[in-house]
């Protein structure tokens, strides 16, 4: 009797011998096994909050180092599908190899799709995570983008190290379904007060994308200094950029910076909405060009922090010649609908020259084809087709901001005792203000923009943005240790909807993106607020401090770090093969690829 096999054993022994991948799964399982357990990622854990949750914890997945990334067709899907891959590899590990087959979907896949879902709107997204197969669907590029973001953080928290991690990752089982609260949901960066460069202003658009804001206000113009280019008009830059608070040296964005930093956030899905700040807070332009101001005598520089002493002189012709051209130039490099026009603390422009002012500059920014963004101030001047306030007060009861919603305005609100955030956490913090109070993490999630401002509909509502005014903030880590963890608070309130609102699920879901943040560089303040998990003692750092005093390491919980340090921007990235940058001043921050 023969010894081989038969035809029929040997089609028993093929449907019982695993492929190479069933082999790789496994191997990659018994590995994760043999590791030290961490605390695992629930569905309910996401910031912001998801509109609906359905854990389903028997669908658990895990990535493995055959798992491969399917994505429907289409340039922009690709683009998202790559970004994800980006953010994957280099914890892992794994190859994660992107391919245009959605439609086949294969164990052990990720699967982006544009659907025609139109129940998700413009930035919604779907989230099913099964056993064999993790599925993100979305009607838009942007909402794709969204589930990945919320992807990320199902993670444990080591995927936002650089460089790979022994771990298993596991994704928790079950389906989202989530769209955004409002459609504006931003932060502003003062870039005047304190010049950072482009590496910085591209890890804030990094951080943005992170907690699903979509909106990056750039405050290009003060007293302190002018940091945008202009053709026609080069003292603007040769003179105007050349100083900042605290007699610093300054520095500006050219075209190409500039261009560079719209291209970085479009591919993240924000828009840059960019402000010159007029009538007031003009003073750089006026060393720059004398002629503008109301005496035709040109001012010293000045590098303090007071604030409503300049103005560009109202009755001039050369002043709308001059605004016209900045306007015209900052908006032929921004393809986002929005121009800032300021308009705040111009106390020596009153009454109806201020407000014919304000309609003037209104018709010129209508002329190249933007929409008018203005802080609150603006508020009785004529309608506009599209004009939005940015309302920052402290008081809700603004009968001049309720009128100008009633003949048509829309509101953003920035309140500045709840979402500014160069306001002090508390008395010792060892930057930023206390004008507006003090603004702990409570504060700044403890409010409902649906019916904050007195007499204006929830429907007049636009969204929520973070301001973070840099007087006293002049480096990175001081951005960052500003922004964190109050960010993700002004972040929810514009995401998610206001029934899920609750201060004590929210700092339960917050203290776990200490260690995330931790794992990514990113410099925070360990708000005794919030119920940080405990660090490991091996693995928690001495507490430092930053030139300005920020501590950079918690007492407790997380250790966070004096300095973010990212790899380079791969190749995957869609701006990672840009020139370098030509900026006056640089920075040795590395750029975080995503």
């Amino acid at each position: 009797m023969s010894s081989l096999p038969s035809a029929a054993d040997r089609e028993q022994m093929s449907l019982r011998t695993p492929a190479a991948g069933d082999l790789a799964r496994t191997a990659a399982q018994v590995a994760g096994d043999l590791l030290t357990a961490t605390t695992p990622v629930r569905l309910t854990d996401v910031v912001p909050m998801p509109e609906q949750v359905r854990p389903e914890p028997a669908d658990d997945h895990q990535l493995a180092a055959d798992t491969v990334i399917q994505v429907s067709s289409g340039t922009a899907a690709l683009a998202v599908a790559e970004h994800l891959a980006a953010l994957l590899r280099p914890a892992t590990g794994y190859p994660l190899p992107v391919t245009g087959t959605a439609d086949l979907e294969t164990d052990s896949s990720i699967v982006l799709a544009l659907t025609e879902d139109d129940t998700l709107g413009a930035e919604g997204y779907r989230l099913a995570v099964t056993r064999a197969v993790v599925r993100i669907t979305a009607a838009t590029p942007a909402g794709l983008f969204h589930g990945v973001q919320t992807l990320r953080q199902l993670l444990p928290p080591a995927i936002e190290s650089r460089t790979p991690v022994a771990g298993r990752w596991v994704l928790p089982g079950g389906s989202i379904v989530d769209r955004p609260r409002y459609p504006y949901r931003g932060a502003m960066l003062d870039v005047a007060r304190h010049f950072f460069p482009v590496a910085d202003v591209l890890r804030v658009i990094d951080h943005l994308a992170r907690y699903k804001l979509n909106r990056l206000h750039l405050h290009l113009t003060d007293d302190q200094g002018w940091r945008i280019a202009v053709p026609g008009w080069p003292r603007l830059t040769t003179v105007g950029a050349a100083t900042e608070v605290g007699d610093g040296p300054g520095g500006y964005y050219t075209t190409a910076d500039y261009q560079r930093i719209v291209t970085y956030a479009a591919a993240r899905h924000i828009t840059v909405v960019p402000e010159i700040d007029l009538p007031g807070h003009t003073n750089a332009a006026l060393v720059a060009y004398g002629e503008l101001a109301p005496d035709g005598a040109t001012p010293p520089p000045y590098t303090g922090t007071e604030v409503g002493f300049s103005y560009v002189d109202p009755t001039s012709e050369r002043t709308y010649e001059f605004i016209a051209d900045v306007l015209g130039e900052v908006a032929a490099n921004t393809p986002g609908p929005y121009l800032h026009i300021g308009g705040d603390e111009a106390f020596k422009v009153k009454g109806a020259t201020y407000t014919g002012f304000v309609e003037r500059v209104q018709r010129i920014v209508a002329d190249t084809g933007k929409s008018t963004v203005g802080w609150h101030q603006i508020a009785p001047a004529a309608h506009t087709e599209g004009r939005i306030l940015q309302w920052w007060g402290t008081n809700g009861d603004d009968p001049a901001t309720a009128e100008a919603v009633r003949r048509g305005a829309r509101l953003i609100l920035s309140p500045g005792n709840h979402a500014y955030l160069d306001m002090k956490y508390a008395p010792d913090t060892p930057l930023g203000h206390d004008w507006a109070g003090l603004i702990d993490v409570h504060r700044a999630y403890d409010w409902d923009p649906g019916s904050h401002v007195a007499d204006v509909p929830a429907e007049a509502i636009l969204g929520v943005e973070a301001p973070l005014w840099t007087e006293s903030v002049t480096s990175l880590p001081e951005i960052e240790f500003m922004l964190f963890p109050r960010l993700p608070a002004i972040a929810e309130l514009g995401w998610s909807p206001q029934s899920t609102h609750s201060w004590a699920g929210f700092r339960e879901r917050l203290a776990g993106h200490g260690p995330r943040w931790a794992a990514a560089g990113i410099t925070y303040h360990s708000s005794p607020e919030i119920p940080w998990p405990a660090a490991p003692a091996e693995t928690t750092a001495p507490a430092t401090t930053s030139p300005a005093g920020v501590p950079t390491t918690p007492a407790t919980g997380p250790a966070t770090t004096p300095s973010p340090s990212v790899a380079t921007t791969p190749a995957t990235d869609p701006v990672a093969e840009s020139t370098p940058i030509p900026t006056q001043r640089t920075s040795e921050t590395a750029i975080d690829p995503v």
